[in-house]
């Protein structure tokens, strides 16, 4: 164990505050490089990091937080890498006192994964990389991965750290006031995938006050044994005589430090706008509060970028669907051969409404290329569930692809007994943060006794343990057999249960059906076993969810069973039972969705594949383009921005939802091909102001722009405001739309307002951005503030509709 690590378990430490205000106080120029002070000005790093320790701080955080080869390369010093992080290494090292901790700073890139964004996963693991292995050479104590909006980003910087150094690991993600992520993540959602992929500590930091931030501690704790951080900023950002101030006080810091420590806070720090004195408080008042810290028991969880499932003896048996596996099935296999993913999506959708917690994704069959087509799968789900995903397959490159591709802590169906399953399966789960069922067979067979079959599980969980796998994160599959054929197999199979269950204290599995093979009425002889399974100790279940008499075992046996407390999951299932069959059996084929619905629809799911045949249907049935567009796509379009607007759907289905838009559209373009085409609804100039170097937001914004008929110029990111100008009255833009995520960079957001006032640009302007609040927006004379796209695409569709340009 690390020094880190056993100064952690023995008493609470303190980390420093921020490092970027501290930066441009003293010296750093608006829109510089703040790595680059590592080499250019390493006086001044080491002189607020000297503040910090001076304050009581036990960790020290590097200047790296932008050092990645991606941030850098916004200042030409992407080949820099190596040299820039290891000096900021050096430079807090020389002023640590001996029990100060340097803590290595890795941030976010910037750029978003597949199929969100155009990162690719591996490329990232070596991005990350190059950091890792210069804080591992230059002598860095632990690395500190802060302010992450993208679980799978973070999930490669984590494999990074683990790959190229043995340092201890701290991972911090940005939530909002609603407590999920730019795209969606939740706070348990991270815990579970962060403790799972091997990180010492895990928390928030940045986006929230201290209270903020409490709330969301508290929705990590009750799912994972790891140590908490809290790294809130110092209140939330008030525009003051036009600066940027963050007005927290530093005894506002302390308020709710009592509730963190009961939570499990064992580090304590300070994001945006903490100075010194605020660490100084800190220290004197954790030091009221010191004591050992005993984590608690370890449970079993999956998770997807946003749900989480338990799966115990408490909790109820976990329900894993079948159905995406082409074994009989026609359509799929033929799909898979494509590459097309519309079985997919509508058997998720189709199984998670049915009553499945969790996806089985099985993608072989002959002339596939699984791997690929195991990522497509991943990627597709993603898109259209928030299930937690079970990969099924006997391909160590295909379950490597689903890993790579998955949001979350995923199920791995499955490892054996067998030598060579073991040491290729065992490997992959613990790299990638995943559990892993393990069947009781070996390479002698499936043992015909309950005796034998205990025996493999032990060797299964052994080994999972050698590898690094806690026993809570590998659930034995005790083999059910067809009793057609296997007279003993279903008492072998009960007995496996209960052992497993009571000596082993493990979870356990079964693939439920297999027990009715060969017989008729197959749903009886399998609900009957699936009853007595679940009261043996069976804790999840893969199944046909859509198998009534399956899903009517599956509910009478939680209630009797004491799972299903008051029956409030049974009640809810049959309570309407009778009404909804009715009105089922009186529906008439004219109550089906006509064309415009299903366009509609298709935009909502996501269906880039089948959105051009509906379209060319649409058409065929004398729609013109323009109907096509007004009246079945862009509906569907709206009504995915009110669910966005709500909280039911994030970032990643909303831009699904524009990409099948965008695919509809290359579609009529061809139709219209030598038609005058419709007048836009205005013409938009988009840019990130001067100084910044972000520009996911005002992409999104874009994009959703150019789906509902504006017509976009878009110049990027880090545009000053003469070009700025020069680009509004050269294109006679209606709009100007301006971003900042950088509070450094809000006054230029203001000089840029400014000059199309004063040259009399008759534009309407609008701004957003993580920094920009609706009381800065009017403080410098925009006419509109938008919190995110949507909003940003409502307030100008209806600006413009009513003719509001600036006199």
């Amino acid at each position: 164990m690390s020094d880190f690590l056993r100064a952690l378990r023995e008493r609470i430490l303190v980390l420093d505050g921020a490092m970027g205000t501290m930066l441009q106080e003293r010296g750093l120029a608006p829109g510089g490089c703040p790595e680059e002070m590592n080499l250019l000005h390493p006086e001044v790093v080491s002189s607020i990091h000297r503040d910090y320790v001076e304050a009581g701080a036990d960790i020290i955080v590097t200047n790296t937080f932008g050092g990645s080869r991606v941030k850098l390369s916004h200042y030409g010093l992407d080949k820099q890498v190596g040299e820039i992080n290891a000096r900021a290494v050096e430079v807090a090292r020389r002023v640590a006192t001996p029990q100060t901790f340097v803590g290595a700073s890795i941030g976010p890139t910037g750029r978003f994964l597949e199929p969100v964004g155009d990162a690719v996963f591996d490329e990232m693991v070596e991005v990350f990389g190059e950091q890792v292995r210069a804080f591992a050479g230059a002598g860095a104590d632990l690395i500190t991965m802060e302010t992450f909006l993208d679980i799978r980003e973070l999930r490669a910087a984590v494999v990074a750290c683990k790959e190229f150094s043995r340092l201890p690991v701290m991972a911090l993600m940005t939530f909002d006031e609603h407590g999920r992520s730019t795209l969606g993540t939740t706070p348990e959602a991270a815990a579970v995938t962060l403790e799972a992929l091997g990180v010492d500590v895990v928390g928030s930091n940045c986006g929230l006050g201290v209270e903020g931030l409490c709330e969301i501690l508290a929705r990590m704790r009750p799912v994972t044994s790891l140590p908490l951080i809290s790294q809130p900023n110092a209140g939330l950002p008030l525009l003051r005589k036009g600066a940027t101030v963050f007005p927290g006080t530093p005894e506002e810091l302390v308020a709710v430090n009592q509730k963190l420590v009961e939570l499990g806070v064992r580090v304590f720090g300070g994001c945006c706008g903490t100075t010194p004195a605020h660490i100084r408080r800190l220290k004197e008042d954790v030091a009221s509060r010191q004591g050992a810290w005993n984590p608690p028991p370890r449970r079993t969880f999956l998770s997807s970028r946003s749900v989480v499932v338990e799966i115990g003896p408490d909790a109820g048996c976990a329900l894993i669907g079948e159905r995406i596996n082409p074994t009989g099935k026609k359509r799929y296999s033929q799909e898979l051969r494509e590459g097309k993913t519309a079985y997919i999506r509508e058997e998720a959708e189709a199984q998670v409404a049915a009553g499945a917690h969790l996806l089985d994704v099985n993608c072989g069959a002959p002339g596939v290329d699984e791997p690929k087509a195991m990522e497509r799968a991943v990627f597709a789900l993603s898109g259209v569930t928030d299930a937690p995903l079970v990969l099924d397959s006997s391909s160590l490159q295909a379950l490597e692809k689903g890993l790579k591709a998955a949001d979350g802590k995923v199920l791995i169906n499955s490892v054996s007994g067998e030598e060579r399953s073991l040491r290729g399966v065992l490997p992959l789960a613990r790299r990638y943060g995943a559990a892993v069922i393990g069947l009781c067979l070996d390479e002698e067979g499936i043992p015909p006794t309950w005796q034998g079959r205990v025996r493999i599980a032990e060797r299964i969980v052994r080994r999972a343990g050698e590898e690094g796998i806690p026993s809570q994160d590998v659930i034995i599959d005790c083999l059910t057999m067809a009793v057609a054929t296997e007279r003993e197999g279903a008492i072998q199979t009960l007995q496996t249960l209960r052992q497993v269950r009571d000596d082993l204290g493990l979870n356990t599995v079964l693939g439920v059906s297999n027990i009715s093979f060969g017989l008729p009425s197959r749903p009886v002889i399998s609900s009957v076993f699936f009853a007595m399974a679940l009261e043996a100790g069976l804790t999840a279940a893969i199944i046909n969810p859509r198998d009534g008499r399956m899903m009517d075992a599956y509910r009478g046996a939680m209630v009797l069973l004491g799972k299903d407390l008051r029956a409030a999951s049974y009640v809810a299932a049959y309570q309407n039972q009778a009404v909804a069959a009715a009105s089922s059996a009186s529906a008439k084929e004219s109550d089906l969705p006509g064309i415009r619905q299903r366009l509609g629809r298709a935009v909502i799911r996501g269906d880039k594949e089948g959105i051009v045949s509906l379209v060319e249907e649409a058409l065929r049935e004398g729609l013109s383009p323009l109907a096509v567009s007004n009246e079945g796509l862009l509906p569907g379009l709206e009504e995915i921005g009110r669910r966005f607007g709500e909280q039911t759907v994030f970032l990643p289905q909303m831009m699904l939802s524009a990409e099948t838009m965008q695919t509809a559209f290359a579609r009529l373009k061809e139709e219209m091909k030598g038609q005058t085409p419709p007048l836009p609804l205005g013409r938009v100039l988009m840019a990130t102001v001067e100084g910044d170097i972000h520009d996911i937001g005002k992409n999104i914004v874009c994009t959703l722009l150019e789906n509902h008929g504006f017509e976009v110029i878009d110049l990027g990111k880090n545009v000053p405001a003469q070009k700025i100008l020069a680009a509004a009255l050269d294109h006679r833009v209606d709009v100007v739309g301006l971003s900042a995520l950088m509070t450094t960079t809000l006054e230029k957001m203001e000089m840029t307002v400014r000059q199309l006032r004063e040259h009399g640009v008759r534009v309407v302007t609008i701004v957003g951005g993580a920094v920009v609040t609706p009381d800065y927006a009017a403080s410098i004379g925009a006419d509109m503030y938008a919190a995110d796209a949507v909003e940003a695409v409502a307030k100008l569709k209806e600006s413009l509709a009513a003719g509001a340009k600036k006199p």
